[in-house]
């Protein structure tokens, strides 16, 4: 499976990745705060990843680090247009996220559903035993 940003232009222009937006025309906001000690304590530089898997390649929508507050900025995604019908369950899009502290080796991974209009809050406490500052 390729590794691929959702920025490059040859993806852009892929009809795998029209049709995912077709089915995915609305926005999601992913709002992830990592921290230790029951999260009493922020980490920094914890590296996350935002993945989907679309076709044959596993789509990079996002990559970065966490600030000296653990927090990572906004990340808007895609995700299927609401249903206004109160009746029918809301649809939604899994991306998964890989959480990755190099100090200590630690990686993990979570499933996320995001969800048109609705802005997601991952809180991600890590168990450390080397966190930078303390």
């Amino acid at each position: 499976m390729n590794n691929i940003s959702a920025n490059d232009p040859n993806f852009i222009n892929s009809q795998k990745y029209k049709d995912f937006l077709k089915e995915n025309p609305g926005q999601g906001i992913l709002n992830i705060r990592v921290y230790t000690a029951s999260q009493a304590v922020p980490i920094s530089n914890l590296k996350i990843v935002v993945t989907k898997k679309i076709g044959n390649n596993n789509v990079i929508f996002f990559e970065g680090y966490s600030d000296s507050s653990g927090i990572i900025p906004p990340i808007s995604l895609p995700a299927p247009k609401l249903n206004q019908d109160d009746l029918k369950i809301p649809e939604s899009t899994t991306y998964d996220v890989l959480a990755t502290y190099m100090p200590d080796n630690v990686s993990e991974d979570f499933k996320i559903e995001m969800y048109d209009g609705v802005s997601v809050v991952q809180n991600i406490n890590v168990a450390l035993t080397n966190v930078e500052g303390y």
